[in-house]
């Protein structure tokens, strides 16, 4: 598996977002960066229990990844097609405005090492990648456990200090200072 201080897979890949008409070929590459941190979880399966409320708590906070200067992109190894139906078929998922990864060949996720090997689908797992496509964070849950995204967006906070952050720690707080 990919991990901290690794790159990124540089991959041009289906991607599927919002409502408004069927996957026509988009594609997202994950080489361009756009000078911002990425935020890329991945679920297991759509149409299932505990990965509409992943995919929901994360586009509540769309806008506070935003502030931050990251992009939430989401993905399973499902179709563009299956992302648009789910997408249409539940309201809430409907507002989880950022792009999905369609990785149905599993190029991204195998390249990642987060396949379950049993199951044929990804873990649940979660990169923050800064701007140079450098991966920063990993946090890999198995099938049936989901993510707190706000202790991704607390990580991602933590990160952008470049200082040394204790246990817990939250933006205002004290940052580690070494005696000199």
């Amino acid at each position: 598996m990919l991990t901290v201080g690794d790159k990124l897979p540089e991959l041009t890949l289906p991607v599927q977002q919002g409502t408004s008409a069927l996957p026509a070929g988009e594609t997202i590459d994950l080489a361009d960066t756009g000078g911002k941190w990425k935020i890329l979880f991945y679920w297991p399966k759509d149409f299932t229990f505990v990965c509409p409320t992943e995919i929901v708590g994360y586009g509540e906070l769309k806008g506070d990844f935003a502030d931050r200067d990251a992009v939430l992109i989401g993905a399973s190894t499902d179709t563009a097609h299956v992302h648009f139906a789910w997408r249409r078929s539940d309201p809430q998922l409907a507002e989880a405005d950022f792009p999905w990864i369609a990785d149905n060949k599993k190029e991204l996720a195998s390249a990642l090492g987060i396949l379950d090997a049993e199951e044929g689908v990804a873990f649940r797992a979660t990169f923050i990648v800064d701007p140079d496509n450098i991966i920063q964070h990993v946090m890999v849950n198995g099938l049936n456990v989901g993510r707190n995204p706000a202790e991704t967006l607390r990580v991602l906070d933590a990160l952008q200090t470049d200082e040394l952050c204790p246990c817990n720690w939250t933006t205002g707080q004290e940052v580690l200072r070494p005696a000199a």
